[in-house]
């Protein structure tokens, strides 16, 4: 269900539609609890409400304190002035409660984010406005270190200088490899704004902290690929332990199956048995399949095994975890390809895609990774993780100049909903 047709259902059509929703699913033992009262005011309020999902949730939530038989009502209730099927409304509650309960949350300030969360997902709201301004606020608190470094750096820089000169560009240059974007890149940026400056006749130093912003910006326009695939589709996951990989996967899987897809993940990591046991736990918390053989296995065998169980079992995403050593570039070569291999094998077109996952806060490490990872296994996108509270978030901006490798998501933070689409402009704005 899109955006446009829940605004349209919310305020189009006749009252009396909205004002009936299905009593029985959406909870009624909640609407007897408070008198049924709240059905008509909380029908008037999304009615006159701006047509954003924070606030339709103010709505939802307003005089609920704590998880129970009046909460499920309400959001039952959302669903069905949304028009989402009753199936999906009854999968999502059940869903939500059963990870409340979990996680041991009871008032509602302890879960609020991540409901609003699973709903922009649910709901297909993501691309909602103030979903993208919630997202630049974390985005923006994540690289609170990282821009306090650059823009003190930047604000001594333009202050010190009257005019644009050479030496200018020559400390604007050291300015950026201090912030990790690198050497070549910086080179790079510093050569794109020195002539846009020289293009615009700008003559004014604190007028480049703009052009600056948008040149970084510039470099993550997204590229066009193929999305069509023969279902189901299957990822293959890479990077060295550590940085965060496990968890990803997890964060992955969650953020497919409230988008309403069938997720299997399996643990082709057999070399370290607390891997397998650790995805395990992570499958079953986001309701995911989990396939896995025993530890030692060969992990090409667990691909195959894996793949076949997705075709024949009707799931639409297989996610495959792989070991993160890097003994030698020659095993790893051989044990990637090997699974590439077998994974096409048993289902032509796999692996769709190709994920590095990489640590923001190790620095200049991450582009010998990626260097790595792309010649053993030629990678598809990027998920920059432990981008929250880090100083060398300038590394983003590194990565995707030197390799042209799409970034995808960035990892701000333990929860599940805080692995989130990776956006240039704002991701830009946060920066500087």
């Amino acid at each position: 269900m899109g955006f446009f047709s829940s605004i349209k259902k919310l305020w189009g059509g006749a009252s009396e539609q909205a004002e009936e929703p299905a009593a029985e699913a959406s909870g009624e033992t909640g609407g007897e609890a408070e008198g049924g009262a709240w059905r008509a005011d909380l029908t008037l309020a999304l009615r006159q409400s701006e047509p954003k999902l924070s606030l339709w949730l103010n709505h939802v939530l307003r005089g609920v304190e704590e998880a129970g038989p009046l909460l499920d009502a309400r959001l039952g209730f959302l669903f069905d002035a949304l028009e989402a099927p009753a199936a999906e409304r009854d999968a999502f509650i059940t869903a939500f409660n059963a990870w409340r309960d979990d996680m041991g949350y009871v008032v509602v300030e302890e879960f609020r984010s991540e409901l609003q969360y699973r709903l922009a997902l649910a709901l297909e709201l993501e691309d909602e406005e103030d979903e993208r301004n919630r997202l630049l606020l974390k985005l923006s608190d994540g690289l609170a270190r990282t821009r306090e470094q650059i823009g003190r750096n930047l604000d001594a820089l333009f202050s010190s200088h009257a005019s644009i000169d050479e030496a200018l560009w020559e400390e604007l240059e050291e300015v950026l490899i201090t912030a990790d974007v690198g050497v070549a890149s910086a080179r790079e940026l510093t050569a794109r704004l020195k002539r846009r400056a020289s293009k615009e006749n700008i003559q004014e130093p604190s007028a480049l902290r703009d052009l600056l912003r948008e040149e970084v910006a510039a470099v993550f326009k997204p590229t066009r690929r193929i999305r069509a695939l023969n279902p189901p589709e299957v990822v293959l996951v890479i990077g060295v332990n550590g940085v965060g990989k496990t968890t990803t996967i997890a964060k992955l899987a969650h953020r497919a199956s409230l988008q309403g897809k069938k997720v299997l993940v399996a643990a082709a990591d057999t070399f370290r048995a607390a891997a397998i046991e650790q995805l395990e736990l992570w499958a079953g918390r986001t309701g995911a399949g989990f396939h896995a053989k025993a530890a030692g296995s060969d992990p090409a065998a667990v691909a195959y095994e894996a793949v076949d169980k997705a075709v024949q079992e009707g799931y639409d995403l297989l996610i495959v975890d792989t070991a993160g050593r890097l003994h030698t570039k020659a095993n790893l070569m051989e044990e990637l390809s090997k699974i590439k291999r077998v994974l096409g094998k048993r289902h032509p077109g796999a692996p769709h895609r190709t994920l590095l996952v990489i640590d923001a806060t190790t620095g200049q490490n991450a582009l010998s990774q990626t260097k790595l990872f792309h010649e053993a296994c030629p990678i598809d996108e990027i998920i920059l993780t432990k981008l929250d509270g880090t100083a060398k978030g300038g590394i983003v901006v590194a990565v995707a100049m030197q390799f042209g490798i799409p970034i995808t998501f960035i990892g701000l933070g333990e929860k599940m909903e805080d692995l989130r689409p990776f956006d240039g402009e704002s991701f830009a704005s946060a920066l500087l």
